[in-house]
């Protein structure tokens, strides 16, 4: 054992006559971490949070998916689209490519949106892919 604590390390444990003991909780939320930065740990979580480059389309893929679109009406509620789009991050730059499955529900010529059964309006902009099927 060190010497230099001999003389001390047997003594009783002070306690003060004038204060009341610190109740076991509070002694022990003193020593808990300290976060100056409200919020630092979330801003290190989202930063290292990863995100998808957005793929740009040559004008030959953009005709395939037209092509796609425009084979069925937008009465034909029996068809099945399968439908992989880009998604924007709305808190940084990238985002997410999300593949869906559902019914078409209607085409929007003006907006550029196809609408699934399920609540799905997607950009017709942002579709990488699309096939239809029957099933």
């Amino acid at each position: 054992m060190n010497e230099k604590y001999e003389k001390i390390i047997h003594l009783p444990h002070h306690v003060s006559k004038v204060r009341e003991q610190m109740a076991k909780a509070d002694r022990a939320a003193q020593f808990a971490p300290y976060s100056a930065l409200s919020g630092y740990d979330d801003a290190v979580e989202e930063t290292a949070r990863l995100t998808d480059r957005r793929i740009e389309l040559d004008e030959y893929e953009k005709e395939r998916i037209n092509s796609a679109l425009s084979s069925i009406s937008s009465s034909a509620h029996d068809r099945k689209a399968i439908i992989t789009y880009f998604r924007p991050d709305k808190y940084k730059s990238g985002g997410a490519y999300i593949t869906v499955k559902g019914e078409v529900a209607h085409i929007d010529a003006v907006k550029k949106e196809i609408s699934l059964t399920g609540g799905y309006d997607i950009s017709i902009n942002e579709i990488l892919e699309v096939t239809f099927t029957e099933d």
